[in-house]
């Protein structure tokens, strides 16, 4: 219950939705600051959306050698659009190592100001030991990258790659997609605009891309032999002198001319600056290559890349070499210092050392402060050697000492974040070191957005290393984080690894935590289908083994659920289960927010009195609990709406300036919002046009900065009330029209049935009975699901007008 409880609308309950997608009825939105005196709109104009501009590319190749040719291919092909005008795409396809990457990463900075809309870069981790990211996950990201507020990104690929498509059109956008595998992970990511660049790189020829997309292909040799030894050259330089450029040329030969191996063996030449060539390379052509062959469409570019991998690593101190093997075990795509050392049972300070001596030797790189990543053909490398030389117990004890130090890392950030979530972890858990010390919420939010990708990546091996009780364990101490971040892909995904796990366990209550996490992550993306189905089930383990606080959670949860839906009657027994256990066992502190949800149920059904009732008992709940402000103003918004409802404006205006000033920064932007709503309709009813039209204006922006499109939909229906009350009926009919749009879009039955009554009236007013007509008939249709008194009441109205 410890849910932001829906706000106050005009004439409904705002219950969530998702940003508008800047396309279809989002074109249509009128931007208006303030809206004083004399108001004249002539149809819709489009809006004006500030838009984040991502700078997503990685820094600069440093020590970048040759490709001079190549260069000069990649912008002559960018010099033109595609064939018949199709979206510019470029595939950069070689072997293993061949320095795809670089090329791609050197060419975006170099044509990085063509594209003044933003650049975007993903890893799609087509080749690295651990799954492949996946279009949906990368489309997340970008829609991130753009604004796009979470609950606004929708669930589907398709979905997402329409959202996509509409925020980069007639924008020029430079997309770089690394290391795909396959098509089918690269065309969701295609931009649908001409302007736009897309460089892909691969190993493999995507030949797809090019038949259906119009995409040119280059595909990467090995670097020219003067390109080769210009780059150990440039590598060596402050280091070696008078080196035999015939040396230089046999080294660079062994290395297969691959800039991964090239650069190795540079380095490995700088650091033994008194060992001259030809011992390096003896050494080198008589490295054993006795470990299986990692995957590479030519086998002598694959012997040379093992051969300078092996002769690099052999070299090693043990303990840079242990460090390196046990980092292939690492599931994530990259690593702390912190989740180094727990992975190798040292202090960071000595862990951090061992890492510069591995990133000096290029078999890791570092990617920002303290933190590292593998080429993924030194992970296949570094994985293997793991299974080679650690026995299957240390190999399983690594992967439990560093899962360990992330669940408890998390808990440490979880309580850090200052939200009422419990721990889930025992007191006779072991807490590893070194923990991460978080320096307040923001601090922890930080580290979750730094590890996210980690985290979900540690659950999945977690179970399927058999550790099931970590595995579930880290799904439910994230919870907090990620209600607080509205991470839905990752929530959901780790809710159900965290259920099978503690299915496996054969744990009910920890079956019971999985479903309500579950729950509350659909509800707050708002598919309340399968979050009905997961409450219920969580309410049905926790009243099977007798756990009454876990039954009144999953009721209040549930109730929730009925609310958002409006099936009223179920959210009233729902909470009023929830109220009569804590009421009576506490704690009673969770009284206050199922006092106020049974009031906005009352409010719902046309209950004034019994709303006003429970509200003020809430808030006296709040007042002896300290609650936070937001829950004040929750329920004094409520109050504000009821006593409109109930025809007292005095008091509603009371109420209306008793919540306004409790509102302060740490206010959730939301309900801010929903106070512009309230305070809107309560200007509209008293005639305050031209107030009304500013603060439902208000209203708009921050309800499309957070993404809640329904109350988007809201301040549309309330801008249309008041230009019909204007005798605007053009411009009511145009946004009541937005208002139902976007309704309809989101399957909200209720509000879309009141919209389409307003925009009936609209109609009617300006002489056009048959849309009204129309438009009436679609709202009966709509409030058949409905049977309480508010729906009802405009049933009969509706009817009567219908058969009038």
């Amino acid at each position: 219950m410890g849910d932001v409880l829906p706000g106050g609308s005009g004439d409904g309950t705002v219950r969530g939705g998702v940003w508008s997608d800047l396309s279809g009825a989002a074109r249509d939105v009128v931007q208006a600051g303030q809206v004083l005196g004399g108001v004249h709109f002539h149809g819709p104009a489009p809006v004006s959306v500030e838009v984040p501009v991502p700078r997503q590319l990685p820094g600069d190749v440093s020590g970048f050698v040759g490709r001079a040719a190549e260069l000069a291919e990649l912008d002559a092909l960018h010099g033109s659009d595609g064939p018949d005008g199709l979206v510019p795409v470029v595939v950069i396809a070689g072997t293993a190592g061949v320095g795809k990457t670089s090329l791609a990463v050197r060419l975006a900075h170099r044509i990085s100001g063509r594209f003044p809309d933003g650049q975007l870069f993903v890893n799609l981790r087509g080749y690295d030991t651990g799954p492949p990211l996946a279009p949906a996950a990368a489309l997340e990201r970008f829609l991130r990258a753009f604004g796009v507020p979470a609950p606004a990104i929708p669930a589907g690929l398709e979905e997402r790659a329409e959202l996509y498509r509409s925020l980069v059109a007639g924008k020029q956008v430079l997309v770089v997609l690394d290391n795909a595998a396959t098509v089918g992970q690269v065309r969701p990511l295609l931009p649908g605009t001409a302007g736009c660049l897309t460089v892909v790189t691969s190993r493999h020829r995507l030949s797809g891309l090019a038949v259906r997309d119009g995409a040119r292909r280059i595909t990467l040799g090995m670097l020219a032999e003067q390109e080769s030894a210009d780059l150990i050259a440039a590598a060596t330089r402050g280091y070696r002198t008078g080196d035999d450029p015939a040396q230089i040329a046999e080294l660079a030969r062994l290395c297969a001319r691959l800039p991964l191996a090239l650069r190795i063996a540079a380095e490995r030449a700088a650091t033994h600056p008194l060992l001259a060539l030809p011992e390096l390379t003896a050494q080198l052509r008589d490295e054993s290559t006795l470990w299986e062959a990692l995957s590479s469409p030519d086998q002598e570019e694959a012997d040379a890349v093992r051969t300078v991998f092996a002769w690099s690593y052999r070299t090693l101190p043990p303990p840079v070499a242990r460090l390196f093997r046990l980092l292939g075990l690492h599931p994530g795509p990259d690593f702390s210092v912190q989740a180094a050392a727990a992975l190798s049972e040292r202090e960071p300070r000595e862990t951090h050392g061992l890492l510069d001596l591995l990133a000096g030797a290029h078999l890791i790189e570092s990617t920002g402060a303290d933190r590292y990543q593998f080429h993924d053909l030194l992970r296949a490398y570094a994985t293997d050697q793991a299974h080679q030389e650690e026995t299957t117990e240390d190999q399983h004890s690594a992967l439990s000492r560093v899962a360990v130090w992330y669940l408890h890392t998390a808990d440490a950030a979880r309580a850090a974040a200052q939200t009422h979530h419990p721990s889930v972890l025992s007191t006779e858990q072991t807490r590893p070191a070194p923990v991460v010390a978080f320096d307040g919420q923001q601090d922890a939010f930080a580290w979750h957005r730094r590890e996210q990708v980690n985290l979900l990546a540690i659950a999945q091996a977690a179970a399927q290393a058999g550790l099931d009780e970590i595995a579930w364990q880290l799904s439910a101490t994230l919870h907090s984080l990620h209600i607080a971040r509205d991470t839905f892909d990752d929530w959901q995904t780790m809710g159900h690894i965290g259920l099978e796990a503690a299915r496996r366990l054969g744990d009910l209550r920890a079956q019971a935590l999985m479903h309500d996490t579950l729950g509350t992550a659909y509800k707050d993306s708002r598919r309340l289908a399968q979050a009905g189905e997961h409450h219920q089930a969580a309410l049905d383990l926790r009243t099977r083994i007798g756990d009454l606080p876990g039954v009144a959670e999953s009721a209040g949860g549930l109730g929730l659920v009925h609310l958002w839906q409006r099936d009223l009657d179920a959210s009233r027994t729902r909470l009023e289960q929830a109220l009569a256990f804590y009421q009576r066992h506490g704690p009673y502190h969770r009284t206050g927010p199922a006092l106020c949800g049974l009031a906005y149920v009352a409010a719902d059904l046309g209950e004034h009195q019994q709303a006003a009732h429970l509200a003020h008992q809430a808030l006296t709940v709040y007042r002896e609990t300290g609650a936070d402000h937001y829950m004040h103003v929750d329920a004094r918004l409520l109050l504000t709406r009821v006593a409109r409802k109930a025809g007292d404006p005095a008091q509603a205006e009371e109420h209306m300036a008793e919540a306004t000033a409790m509102l302060d920064t740490t206010s959730p932007p939301g309900l801010e919002a929903l106070l512009h709503l309230e305070q809107a309709a309560l200007h509209r009813e008293q005639n305050r046009h031209d107030q009304a039209l500013e603060t439902y204006w208000a209203c708009e922006t921050l309800q499309r900065s957070i993404g809640n499109r329904t109350g988007q939909a809201l301040a549309y229906d309330g801008i249309g009330q008041t230009m019909r009350a204007l005798g605007l009926l053009p411009e009511a009919i145009d946004f009541h029209t937005m208002a139902a749009r976007i309704l309809r879009d989101l399957d909200q039955s209720w509000d879309l049935a009141q919209a389409l009554a307003h925009l009936a009236d609209a109609h009617a007013d300006n002489d056009q009975p048959e849309p009204a007509r129309r438009h009436r008939a679609e709202a009966l249709t709509l409030l058949d699901d409905f049977t309480d008194p508010p729906a009802a009441a405009l049933r009969r109205r509706l009817r009567g007008l219908t058969t009038g």
